[in-house]
């Protein structure tokens, strides 16, 4: 007996493209995933630079990103301290959770955190470098 198979002609198989990566377009992430994306870009960081200061992996940030539903308290703890904001603010409880704080950008507000640690000489000469900068352009 012999089989009868047909072969169905494809067309060409379309080349990758960056916008293939990531989330499939009809599953949403969890609101939680949501409200730590948001929190994190507007602070101007990386899922890495999250992820780093948390010590965890990119995948990691991307797992409680994309697809954790039920987040550990420790984790919601923790990232709601790296990214300067209430737990509730984090879970969506103290007002909409992603409004930018007002203050200082992201980077600013780490190099001036980074100046806090310098030793008080260093510090004076980087407040002496500013003041000298500021009156120039005013």
């Amino acid at each position: 007996m012999q089989a009868d198979f047909h072969i169905k002609e494809v067309g060409p198989v379309p080349a990758y493209t960056g916008d293939m990566a990531g989330r499939p377009p009809e599953k949403e992430p969890p609101i939680f995933g949501k409200r730590l994306a948001d929190l994190r870009r507007g602070r101007g960081l990386t899922q890495q630079q999250l992820a780093d200061t948390l010590g965890m992996t990119v995948k990691g940030i991307d797992y409680y990103e994309r697809r954790a539903q039920n987040p550990s308290l420790d984790f919601a703890r923790r990232a709601a301290k790296a990214l300067n904001v209430s737990v509730a603010e984090l879970l969506g409880e103290g007002g909409n959770g992603l409004q930018r704080k007002r203050g200082p950008s992201p980077k600013l507000q780490r190099q001036l955190e980074e100046i806090q640690r310098l030793p008080r000489s260093k510090q004076k000469f980087v407040s002496e470098l500013l003041d000298t900068v500021l009156k120039t352009t005013a």
